[in-house]
């Protein structure tokens, strides 16, 4: 069996003071969402110095980071010319592992094609059916960070010309859903999610939340391949319950138009300028109720359904490759190809 991940700093902050309150392991795994095998370990000292399960990665972050720049500055380079940039500017990695960082891979590619080709006909109500879920994070200090500053020359390392920033900074992770009728509720999410937790935000908020947008009638929901969310188990669930699942390809956030909703909410946080977590979560919720069914439809309409926008395939024969266009609304005037050569 495959080794358990040990636990992060603040878990075992939580966990050593849950201990001296005089609760069980098992009480303090569930509460902080992880194995009760994490928190024995912990507790008993023999998570020090463990080593880490599994295959060593070949690319640092950093790495990685240097790579997705070296590739927005030539879309077209082939994988050895990737490959001998990344060398040169210090990242050695091999011709498979470029392929890997780099986007899609083929397989990938592949299957958002084939959903493209599959849902590019897809009609008003047929769209109005799904309920479109995910995750997103929202941060206490947002900050521009692509801010300018007027400056002369030589005022570089002026206080007036710096802006401050948080490295870490306090933060709340949120489950939310949306239909082309409008918003469900919101869910805070604490700490990690496995298939059981996410198993249990589907019994407790998923599940009310269709019942109030679409009543007795039937609906397809909505959510990523994440591990939780791809789970036997959550695919049991989902059986059990009768409940219609869309099929999505894997590392497409882009196409699912509840990101634009995540957008409006993180523009109108910047205004509010909350100090604490609550009123965090406060700004987070008022911003969240204030999006109307217009909006939801609006959204909707905008990523599958308008005629410019909507999945499409075209068939570039000189060239002998198939190409599939996604028209992202989150950065306006963005698109997404990619090519099945």
């Amino acid at each position: 069996m495959g080794k358990t991940a040990d636990l992060t700093a603040v878990q075992k902050a939580i966990t050593d003071t849950l201990k001296r309150e005089g609760k069980t392991q098992k009480e303090i795994s569930e509460r902080i969402g992880c194995s009760q095998s994490a928190v024995s370990r912990h507790l008993s000292g023999k998570s020090v110095g463990r080593k880490k399960c599994g295959k060593k990665r070949c690319t640092t972050r950093r790495g990685d980071r240097t790579l997705r720049k070296i590739v927005e500055k030539g879309r077209f380079q082939t994988l050895g010319e990737l490959r001998k940039q990344c060398t040169e500017s210090g990242a050695e990695t091999s011709r498979a592992t470029v392929h890997r960082r780099v986007l899609l891979n083929q397989k990938q590619r592949q299957k958002r094609l084939t959903w493209a080709t599959e849902k590019q006909h897809w009609t008003v109500a047929q769209w109005s059916k799904v309920l479109f879920s995910d995750e997103s994070k929202f941060c206490m200090f947002f900050g521009n960070q692509d801010a300018r500053v007027w400056r002369k020359t030589g005022e570089k390392e002026m206080p007036k010309c710096l802006k401050s920033s948080v490295k870490y900074p306090q933060s709340v992770m949120v489950g939310g859903a949306m239909s082309a009728a409008g918003v469900a509720p919101l869910c805070f999410i604490k700490g990690r999610v496995n298939a059981a937790s996410y198993q249990e935000i589907l019994e407790h908020f998923m599940l009310p939340s269709a019942e109030k947008l679409y009543g007795d009638g039937d609906f397809i929901f909505q959510h990523d391949l994440a591990p939780a969310h791809s789970a036997k188990t959550t695919g049991k669930w989902f059986t059990d319950h009768g409940i219609a699942v869309l099929n999505w390809p894997a590392n497409s956030p882009d196409l699912n138009p509840i990101e634009n909703l995540w957008d409006i909410v993180k523009r109108k946080l910047r205004d509010a300028g909350p100090n604490t977590l609550d009123e965090l979560k406060a700004a987070i919720e008022e911003s969240w109720a204030s999006i109307t069914p217009q909006q939801c439809h609006a959204a909707l309409k905008q990523s599958f359904l308008q005629k410019d926008s909507r999945p499409s395939i075209e068939c570039i024969t000189e060239h002998n490759y198939l190409k599939v266009d996604f028209f992202v609304l989150k950065t306006r005037f963005f698109y997404w190809s990619g090519e099945i050569c």
